[in-house]
């Protein structure tokens, strides 16, 4: 028998990116344990993840109004407006009592169709910049929840930091102390920077490890993120090394694997940043270049300015001499390491996703 849809749920509206779903998905865990029903749109790219969210998952169309030409910003507008649209009609279905925004343009026609339907919105950014489509819709909603606090907040009076809401297996790995590291034990050292970032990571860290030092190289494990076209490249690199290595393309225990490591290299995406917050471990953060917002560069400083991270700029300093140098300096200085991970745990937030419920419910009782 098909399951009856939830009556009057709180719809989350997140683009099809791990950084907006997971979020997403963890304040409908804590919404549902608080006797709370909860539903999910989104665009096609989620269409894999749906049998992961504890509610009904809805797909529309979205896209961005940015583009080179006129032709491709008159398609993205077009987009959004069939978007809008559709939006529209199921929020007709669906009656939430409230919409909530995780960034991406898929939020976008959710949220305005609600404002055209009276019904109350709410956004959450990750980053420490927020984004072009939460920055167009914040002036638009109830209430803005972020992540870290926001450079340039031009909406103080609705805005509360309430942390980045983050998946269970960080909040287990969270429990591991940092790992003991004396003058001859193992260095676990974790490489990783997702889809976009695992080819400078497979060109840089490989040939950094061939100058750092033969005494420290030998005491390495790398445990390396790495493409599918880069991971026989970057396993001999290491073979010829000598370097203990595990190098695949996706790793399902990574919260697991970073609790163990004394030291991770990665981008600064907003997940990254607080996952290392949460379980506490001292970083070399490369910011993603090139992109508008330069959020990862804002979300790196916020780890940086803790104590918790060295940024290295991929563009200027992140080069296999400069990494190897850094490496040696931080690798030689276990007490330095230790108040790095001490830092970095003092920014983590591991109840966000029951203090952004708590912003939820308050919108629905007047608050």
């Amino acid at each position: 028998m098909p399951k009856a849809p939830a009556k009057n749920p709180i719809l989350l509206a997140a683009g099809g990116t791990g950084g907006h779903l997971f979020p997403a998905q963890a304040l409908a865990d804590v919404l549902i344990q608080r006797g709370k029903s909860v539903a999910l749109v989104t665009d096609k790219r989620a269409e894999g993840w749906a049998e992961h969210f504890p509610g009904d998952v809805h797909t529309i169309i979205a896209g961005t109004v940015t583009g080179a030409s006129i032709e491709t910003k008159l398609a993205g507008i077009w987009r959004l407006l069939k978007g809008i649209v559709q939006a529209y009609r199921l929020l007709g279905q669906v009656r939430p009592s409230l919409v909530v925004g995780f960034g991406g343009y898929p939020t976008v026609p959710p949220i305005l169709a609600a404002k055209l339907r009276g019904i109350p919105t709410m956004i959450h950014e990750g980053n420490a910049v927020m984004g072009r489509a939460n920055r167009f819709l914040a002036p638009r909603v109830n209430r803005i929840a972020t992540g870290f606090p926001l450079k340039g907040d031009a909406f103080p009076e609705k805005t509360v930091v309430t942390g980045n809401p983050i998946r269970k297996p960080v909040l287990h790995a969270a429990g591991t102390a940092y790992p003991p590291l004396s003058e001859s034990s193992i260095i676990r050292l974790l490489v990783f920077g997702g889809s976009q970032g695992a080819r400078v990571m497979s060109d840089v860290v490989p040939n950094a490890l061939q100058h750092v030092a033969e005494d420290l190289r030998k005491r390495l494990h790398v445990t390396q993120q790495a493409r599918d076209e880069d991971v026989l490249r970057v396993t001999k690199i290491y073979e010829k090394l000598g370097v203990h290595h595990n190098v695949q393309h996706f790793f399902e225990d990574l919260p697991k694997r970073m609790a163990e490591s004394h030291l991770v290299i990665g981008r600064a995406g907003a997940s990254t940043v607080a996952e290392l917050g949460i379980i506490g471990r001292p970083a070399i953060l490369v910011p993603l270049p090139g992109a508008l917002d330069q959020d990862q560069a804002a979300n790196g400083e916020v780890l940086e300015a803790a104590g918790g991270a060295v940024i290295l700029a991929q563009n200027t300093a992140f080069t296999p001499v400069s990494l190897a140098e850094l490496l040696e300096r931080l690798l030689a200085d276990p007490l330095r390491l230790q108040k790095m991970a001490a830092s970095a745990k003092s920014i983590g937030v591991p109840d966000a996703p029951s203090r952004l419920a708590d912003e939820v419910l308050s919108i629905l009782s007047g608050g």
